[in-house]
């Protein structure tokens, strides 16, 4: 059971249920250490000055803001501490809004909220009320002296709740350069159709499990080899490059087709 790293209420009008604040994603990176290729003694990194080469101390360094280039504002720690939100245990929901209005691209850090012992029933009435109605709850909580808005929602049997950027941190799209616009490229329905249909013939039930991190087994797989002594010796692979569409429709239609088959050999493995 993973634990809780924060405690506190959801409150939305007169409403409040204690919650606990559970972290939804347990990260599978591998980490490494830096070493000397020499010895494999241990790397230790120290803050120097870019003007002397001292080694400075966690005492003398200030936070410096760059407003010119070689001009900051400086900004002292306790500075900052003053301007943190003021601590709360609550989760206050500001707002409700459809769920399919809320693009993923606003949703940042995942977490689940689970009700203390005493809030079972007002924590499953908030559950079937967000999914009956397909809403979810626009909220604003202090965590680690952060205030973060953040969405609450329904997943499975849970109540979760995400973080969110804000809007301006949200880089639109009209803000690209080079994105094409049918104005300016004339597109034939029956590619338009033909590209439908490869979609609806790659189409599945989305299965989580089905997608996994094959670079980071091969990392695995690599550091278990060399621990018992096994050489290894790496075959390079020849680099892809993505060329030009010359043909669209060919393509479409060649990919329908291979789509086509992969069925038809999938349907024939069932039997």
């Amino acid at each position: 059971m993973p634990r809780a790293i924060w405690s506190g209420a959801i409150s939305f009008g007169l409403v409040n249920i204690p919650v606990k604040l559970v972290t939804a994603v347990s990260k599978k990176n591998v980490s490494f250490r830096e070493l000397r290729k020499d010895d494999g003694s241990r790397i230790k990194h120290k803050r120097v000055s870019a003007s002397d080469g001292e080694e400075v101390s966690s005492e003398q360094i200030v936070k410096g803001y760059e407003i010119a280039p070689d001009r900051y504002v400086v900004i002292d720690p306790a500075e900052l501490k003053g301007l943190n939100p003021k601590a709360s245990r609550t989760i206050e929901i500001e707002d409700f809004v459809d769920l399919d209005e809320i693009d993923p691209i606003y949703f940042d850090s995942p977490y689940y909220l689970v009700p203390t012992e005493t809030a079972a029933k007002p924590y499953l009435l908030l559950h079937r009320a967000l999914a009956e109605s397909n809403k979810v709850g626009i909220a604003r909580f202090v965590l680690r002296t952060k205030q973060y808005l953040a969405a609450i929602r329904v997943l499975d049997g849970a109540i979760a709740i995400s973080t969110m950027v804000y809007d301006d941190e949200v880089i639109k799209p009209e803000q690209l350069d080079g994105l094409p616009s049918e104005e300016d490229v004339e597109l034939n329905e029956k590619e338009v159709e033909m590209a439908k249909q490869l979609i609806d013939s790659l189409t599945v039930d989305f299965a989580p499990d089905k997608y996994t991190d094959s670079y980071r087994q091969q990392v695995l797989d690599l550091i278990e080899a060399k621990a018992e002594g096994q050489e290894v010796v790496s075959v390079p692979d020849e680099e892809k490059t993505a060329g030009d569409v010359v043909d669209l429709m060919a393509a479409l239609e060649q990919s329908l087709q291979a789509a086509k088959d992969a069925q038809d050999e999938k349907a024939k493995a069932k039997k």
